[in-house]
């Protein structure tokens, strides 16, 4: 949805109110979260600018199945290294074996783009990355010190507000502009994203960060796809070949 939106900022500021909105009755009820997670909320929130940040710049730069694979596909070998050193969380040899997995899916696609677009898009996509592997570490922690996961992740999704008004503010005469279809779009692509980070971070309070991370990371394979039907992005054969080694790297480190 991001790719493809003439404006990106926009889109991610439609996303982001999609995260705050259905967050805000629950925001109302629930008891707050133990103050000691409340640091955690405020780093994720920032971070989480990096991303969105860094995300566009991505898009900007690339096609949809080199971009994604490589923001999302590595955030699992990053949070998984991350997690060793902070929350000191040992992974298995099983384990270790699917992050060379994901790390050799990446390597084949962006060897089968290696053009000087596609080499632009590196460092963006790479810092992306990064910014994944910190704010899921910062949650995973975050949720657990919070007593109350819901409630961390209620807060978390209310703090969108800042992004939102901060993107859609200056782009009120664009939202009336381009009509209330993409509004939608973007709207209810950030309430699935926010289900689907919210049912990760729950996750985390009961499995090691890294598995939860790979677990969720499987999407590169559907984003791989959608590139190659949606956008028309090629070659064809390259990206699903790498899209499918990111796959089975993941799967390894599930079942470790």
């Amino acid at each position: 949805m991001v790719k493809g939106a003439a404006d990106r900022a926009l889109s991610i500021g439609l996303v982001s109110l999609g995260h705050f909105v259905p967050a805000l009755p629950f925001f109302l009820i629930l008891p707050a979260p133990d103050m000691a997670a409340l640091p955690y909320i405020v780093a994720s929130t920032v971070i989480h600018w990096g991303y969105y940040f860094f995300l566009i710049a991505a898009y900007k730069n690339s096609d949809l199945s080199v971009a994604y694979p490589i923001a999302r596909g590595a955030a699992p070998v990053l949070i998984a290294l991350g997690a060793t050193i902070w929350p000191g969380e040992i992974l298995s040899l099983m384990a270790w074996g699917g992050i060379i997995g994901v790390s050799c899916g990446v390597a084949i696609l962006v060897v089968s783009r290696a053009t000087g677009a596609v080499t632009k898009a590196l460092f963006p996509a790479f810092i992306t990355a990064l910014m994944v592997a910190a704010y899921s570490i910062v949650d995973g922690i975050g949720v657990r010190v919070s007593g109350a996961p819901l409630s961390y992740i209620t807060w978390l999704f209310t703090a969108e507000i800042c992004v939102t008004l901060f993107v859609l503010m200056p782009r009120r005469a664009l939202i009336r502009q381009n009509g209330v279809k993409q509004f939608l779009t973007g709207f209810s692509g950030g309430v699935l994203s926010s289900l689907s980070y919210a049912l990760a971070v729950f996750a985390q309070t009961l499995a090691p960060l890294a598995l939860v991370a790979a677990i969720r990371e499987t999407s590169v394979i559907l984003a791989a796809l959608i590139g190659v039907i949606w956008f028309k992005e090629r070659p064809v054969l390259m990206r699903i070949c790498a899209a499918c080694v990111v796959a089975f790297g993941v799967i390894l480190i599930a079942l470790s």
